[in-house]
């Protein structure tokens, strides 16, 4: 679920936010969201919710007492898992004391935290709105409501940044004891100010060693690396991204959401965005409405599932590209062979997953499975 707004848009960001031009976003978005998901039930029929994301944007700009409207709604209208994982993400410039106490009574049981960085000048040229104090802040209260299953968000290869002062902002989150760390590259993306203005980065090598080095630093800390940018203590992965890597289904409800459900294999599988502009996309699902729908050519389907399938260290199992494809494994035999004889996927009981020069060079590597 996409809540789109933001105090501030951050030059690297290419998400669909938008910044917030009064004290809090409307309370009225909530009714859209759950006309969206109530127009999004038929196409599901009797499958449960085992995950809900509110990813944004800065979702912690919406009261606790707002986010229970949102999940009181959603579990009238739909069964959930009595285990669901209920992740909302914050900005630790955006919470106030306290607020993660109400938060977890709403409903919300793994939180998380876009920290970035522990280093003031670096959250400065990325143009956070909040101190490395603050997310000290946001853990402590954390911990304090009882939510341990928390993710921070760290980002490498910064304007400036050199391989040790990396690895000193992993050092210092690991401090804090987040069940799970997602550690990515800082990239250019097309339509961004960065883009447009690219500040300096550190060259490919030192970005590699960066790389490396806070991986190495992670796995002594306990944390095992199960995806490219993604580390988890034992029994914390996130079930949500998890799903999205093995090509399960979800809905995409909110300004600009994508969401992809399979009705039958391989000839239904079908792609759904909603409009971007928070208006529009309003008036719509009020309206009963809202979004397009595209479906999945059967030869896409390789790309689609590998896409994604081949950013997990141990890669995919052969029943797993089956059951979520429809397809026997014959139709990508070639190019599966192939990837292995250029060293880039290794064989394993079951299936295949990349090697290390797969994972450096993975856009080669899922290229392969082009239609």
């Amino acid at each position: 679920m996409h809540l789109p707004w933001c105090v501030r848009k951050c030059p690297y960001c290419d998400f669909n936010s938008h910044e917030l031009r009064s004290a809090r976003p409307d309370p009225a978005y909530i009714d859209a969201l759950l006309a969206d998901f109530s127009a999004e039930l038929p196409s599901i029929g009797n499958r449960r919710i085992e995950t809900v994301f509110l990813g944004g944007g800065t979702p912690s700009l919406f009261a606790a007492d707002e986010i229970a409207r949102l999940l009181d709604g959603l579990r009238a209208r739909a069964p959930f898992a009595t285990d669901a994982e209920i992740t909302l993400e914050a900005n630790p410039g955006t919470v106030e004391r306290g607020t993660f106490a109400g938060y977890r009574a709403a409903g919300i049981n793994r939180v998380s935290l876009g920290a970035q960085s522990f280093d003031a000048a670096a959250l400065g040229a990325l143009g956070r709105i909040h101190s490395p104090r603050e997310t000290f802040a946001a853990v402590e209260e954390l911990h304090a409501a009882g939510l341990a299953n928390f993710n921070l968000d760290l980002m490498y290869a910064l304007p400036g940044q050199t391989p040790e002062r990396a690895l000193a902002d992993v050092v210092a989150a690991c401090a804090l004891g987040p069940a799970h760390l997602s550690h990515y590259e800082l990239t250019l993306e097309p339509g961004t100010p960065f883009h447009a203005r690219p500040p300096v980065l550190p060259d490919e090598d030192s970005a590699y060693t960066m790389q490396v080095e806070c991986g190495r630093a992670l796995a002594d800390a306990g944390y095992r690396q199960y995806e490219v940018s993604a580390y988890a203590r034992a029994g914390a992965r996130c079930r949500h991204n998890l799903n999205y890597w093995e090509f399960g289904d979800y809905l995409g409800i909110g300004a600009g959401a994508h969401g992809k459900l399979s009705l039958e294999l391989p000839a239904q599988i079908w792609r759904s965005v909603k409009p971007r502009m928070p208006g529009a996309y309003a008036a719509a699902a009020i309206a009963g409405r809202c979004g397009e729908r595209t479906r999945v050519a059967r030869a896409d389907l390789p790309f689609e599932f590998l896409l994604n399938a081949l950013r997990l260290i141990d890669g995919f199992d052969r029943a797993l590209l089956e059951e979520r494809t429809g397809l026997a494994i014959e139709f990508i035999m070639a190019p599966l062979e192939r990837a292995v004889r250029r060293g880039l996927l290794e064989a394993r009981p079951g299936g295949w997953r990349p090697t290390a020069l797969g994972r450096r060079f993975l856009n080669d590597l899922q290229a392969d499975f082009l239609a």
